[in-house]
């Protein structure tokens, strides 16, 4: 069923990931320019695959045991992406071109990984009942 609860997170997720990445920059360059998620091409795929994610996830209602594993491997890739994320600062912080100041954009996969705790939460709830209505019958 498409009303639940865990679709307004995975679609939150799916904008997040495939839309504000656009909008928010990863970091400013010490020239003053600012570089999105579409300049850097590994950052950008997975963003993208993260949106990918959520919204197979979102059609996947039927099979709650995969919609929670889609949910798992999302957060999973959301981790990946904030992990390059912290790389990136540690790595560059003693070069000439080094990140001056960070961007809203590095925040977005924290935000995600949250959305998609509570999806996986909603979708494990939802298994438990299906449970035990099937063990009264």
């Amino acid at each position: 069923m498409l009303q639940r609860i865990q679709t307004i997170y995975l679609l939150i997720v799916a904008i997040i990931s495939g839309g504000l990445i656009f909008v928010f920059n990863l970091w400013t360059i010490t020239n003053e320019i600012s570089v999105f998620a579409k300049d850097e091409i590994v950052i950008f795929g997975l963003f993208l695959g993260s949106a990918f994610l959520a919204l197979v996830s979102i059609f996947n209602f039927k099979n709650r045991k995969s919609q929670f594993m889609l949910g798992r491997l999302n957060i999973i890739l959301n981790l990946i992406l904030l992990g390059f994320f912290v790389y990136r600062i540690l790595n560059t912080s003693g070069e000439a071109q080094s990140v001056s100041e960070k961007g809203v954009a590095i925040f977005l996969p924290v935000i995600s990984i949250v959305f998609l705790a509570l999806a996986n939460k909603a979708i494990k709830r939802d298994e438990d009942l299906v449970k035990s209505v099937d063990r009264l019958r």
